[in-house]
């Protein structure tokens, strides 16, 4: 029988990682680059390349944007989705996209957390779900975050899909929201958890010193990286900082068990702090290791292996697989003003990156 291990003591229950260190592989290529947006999240259809980054990280381009052939940015869906007129009904505009991510029916899901700034209160009608026909290039449907869902601190981060139903973390608000895709319904589940609430002790080390909002006080992200098992059984979730926790999808699924899922939440792995990860369909999961600058996998077993260590690959944040190629974009966030008492340490341009995981060049 699996023990289900008490989040009382979830760290205390994490065992060390097996590391194993292969050869680092010069197979990190350049699809694009931008002197405007800053990005962190990407999406593949047909090879066209699909980018985005909240306005908060002081991107000067849109929100999302559709990269040409000669790496213009052209604003997607439209310029208008991508406005800052207050004319325009927020609904009907992003005010600050955090994640993009393409389902399995050829539709891109734009997640706009609707927060003011990094750190602010979300705005009424402004929290929501833009889904993108990615043939049509019009926008299909408009999901707006449920009152009893969002908090004022709320900033949903991320998004996976399972048959009808949809995942996220809540970074701001400690917590998972499931989506009924059918029925529109939405729920909280493990507020405040152990699995889901950043750790005060655990600090993000980048360029050699750690991120702060404001001088003498760490960056703190709650539930934030999360990915599904290829069988959609289990989710595997956590703070940006680690550590990883996974429960079982049925649960999750069950409105009845919203309140009661967190006994039925297993500890999972002790990683470093990660910007995103991608899940494989064999089962490996390859996160990009924010400390190192590096792109690494944790196999079903648990065994580590590093594929690549490059400054490039600076806050790699949310990895996309596509056609044996790991998308990687360099987000560089903790160089921004806002992290450095108000000047601006962002080394331009900022990259996307492409690792190509079959073979060595």
């Amino acid at each position: 029988m699996r023990k289900i291990i008490s989040l009382a003591s979830i760290i205390a229950c994490f065992s060390g990682p097996i590391w194993a260190y292969a050869d680092t592989l010069d197979n990190l290529d350049t699809v694009a680059e931008s002197y405007q947006m800053m990005w962190n999240g990407v999406a593949i259809q047909n090879n066209e390349v699909y980018v985005s980054g909240p306005l908060w990280s002081d991107s000067k381009g849109p929100s999302v944007a559709k990269i040409g052939e000669n790496g213009e940015l052209k604003p997607y869906p439209s310029k208008a989705w991508n406005s800052t007129n207050s004319e325009i009904p927020l609904s009907k505009r992003f005010v600050n996209v955090n994640a993009i991510h393409k389902d399995d029916r050829g539709q891109l899901w734009i997640v706009d957390t609707g927060v003011s700034t990094f750190g602010g209160s979300v705005i009424k009608d402004a929290a929501k779900l833009v889904v993108v026909n990615l043939q049509s290039d019009k926008v299909s449907d408009v999901i707006l975050f449920s009152p009893l869902v969002l908090k004022a601190n709320s900033y949903v981060d991320d998004i996976r899909f399972n048959g009808d139903y949809a995942y996220l973390t809540d970074a701001g608000a400690p917590g998972l929201i499931v989506l009924n895709l059918k029925t529109k319904k939405m729920w909280r589940v493990l507020d405040n958890s152990p699995s889901t609430v950043a750790l005060k002790n655990r600090d993000i080390f980048l360029d050699g010193k750690v991120v702060e909002v404001m001088k003498g006080q760490p960056l703190r992200v709650n539930s934030d990286p999360l990915a599904l098992s290829p069988d959609k059984k289990w989710l595997y979730f956590a703070p940006l900082q680690g550590p990883w926790s996974k429960v079982e999808t049925r649960y999750l699924n069950d409105f009845g068990m919203k309140d009661n899922i967190q006994n039925k939440v297993h500890s999972w792995f002790n990683l470093p702090p990660v910007g995103g990860v991608a899940m494989g369909k064999d089962g490996i999961m390859y996160f990009t290791d924010l400390a190192a600058n590096a792109l690494r996998t944790i196999s079903p077993e648990g065994k580590i292996n590093t594929l690549v260590v490059d400054p490039r690959l600076h806050w790699a944040d949310a990895p996309v697989i596509d056609k044996g190629s790991v998308y990687l974009p360099a987000f560089q966030v903790d160089r921004i003003a806002t992290f450095n008492e108000g000047v601006s340490r962002v080394e331009f341009p900022i990259g996307l990156y492409k690792f190509d995981l079959r073979q060595p060049k």
